[in-house]
């Protein structure tokens, strides 16, 4: 799946998508859907997850400042707590806007 076109608009993240359908993704979804070895883990040979201890988000976690295009495969947005190390998907996109 591509992305036609990609904005924030108020809160939300808009997505138009290659099938012309469109995605809207809150902010806050978003940041917690966050994909980075820190935020969601990362598993070792073993089966065992490491992640940074959960800790509550200021709301400055929640404001989209900007993001850049990865490749022809995704996005890594810049929060405005200055977390940055998450690389979105454009499946990963998708998978979270379709989520409940």
């Amino acid at each position: 799946m591509q992305i036609q076109d990609i904005q924030m608009i108020g809160d939300e993240l808009a997505i138009k998508w290659s099938d012309e359908s469109e995605s809207y993704i809150k902010a806050e979804k978003l940041r917690r859907h966050c994909p980075c070895a820190g935020c969601k883990g990362e598993t070792d040979i073993m089966g065992n997850i490491y992640k940074n201890p959960d800790k509550p988000l200021p709301p400055a976690a929640f404001l989209l400042r900007i993001w850049t295009k990865v490749g022809g495969y995704g996005i890594q947005p810049v929060w405005g707590d200055g977390h940055s190390t998450g690389i979105y998907s454009f499946d990963y996109l998708r998978h979270v806007a379709e989520a409940p």
